[in-house]
């Protein structure tokens, strides 16, 4: 679904990604690992247009979007979870579930889909609560809602256990898990806690200074190398 190659990216004269290469599959969760600095979420904003690419290429389905804009790129079904949020504080919660259809036109722009109240109840409690008067970990849910009511073929989530409570960390593995059944979605997880990623990943990819330093499956991601480079 979403192939990455040889991808590399600099921020001055600091060459932050180095011949980046890795694939993320249909029905697939892949784990994006690595210490705090390595360049995973400079990786992620690349992937989405938000950052330019120096060299390489970032194929989608078959198709080269390695120049296109983030906007583009959500329209042809990419969502992106940033570390962070970024929901719209000043908006009600039902205001920023309608954002995450800003790629469709009609009444599909305009009706909130019953499956995302199923998979986070308590934001049907609360539409009309302003988003940034929300905890943390409800902001974290009305940020991955939002992105999946763009009906993406892929999600990126950027640190999404980054500062939650442990309840709702459940909530997210369980919806996490909920898109792996459903295997029409492929999802990439950036993920400092090892073993929330541990448990949810088909893959992974390890980063260390921008470059590609492991990769297997999940019953190789407990190796002694992989823990080497995500040890502080």
């Amino acid at each position: 679904m979403l192939q990455i190659e040889q991808l590399n990216q600099y921020y001055g004269s600091s060459h932050t990604l180095r011949g980046v290469s890795f694939s993320v599959e249909k029905g697939q969760c892949l784990a994006l690992l690595g210490r705090n600095g390595v360049g995973k979420t400079t990786l992620l904003k690349c992937l989405m247009g938000v950052l330019p690419v120096a060299k390489g290429s970032v194929t989608f389905n078959g198709r080269i979007i390695t120049k296109l804009s983030p906007h583009a790129r959500a329209a042809l079904g990419i969502a992106y979870v940033p570390q962070g949020r970024e929901i719209f504080a000043r908006l009600t919660v039902e205001e920023n579930l309608l954002m995450g259809m800003a790629t469709k036109s009609g009444k599909k722009a305009s009706v909130i889909k019953g499956e995302v109240y199923e998979l986070f109840p308590i934001l049907k409690e609360m539409l009309q609560r302003r988003g940034g008067d929300l905890s943390g970990g409800q902001q974290q849910q009305l940020a991955i809602a939002r992105a999946l009511l763009a009906e993406p073929q892929l999600i990126i989530l950027d640190e999404p256990t980054e500062g939650i409570q442990p309840s709702i960390i459940k909530d997210i593995d369980r919806v996490i898990r909920l898109l792996r059944q459903r295997g029409d979605i492929g999802i990439l997880l950036c993920e400092q806690y090892f073993d929330f990623a541990h448990a949810l990943a088909d893959k992974f990819v390890v980063l260390s200074r921008g470059e590609v330093v492991a990769v297997g499956t999940q019953d190789q991601m407990n190796s002694e190398d992989v823990k080497r480079h995500l040890a502080v």
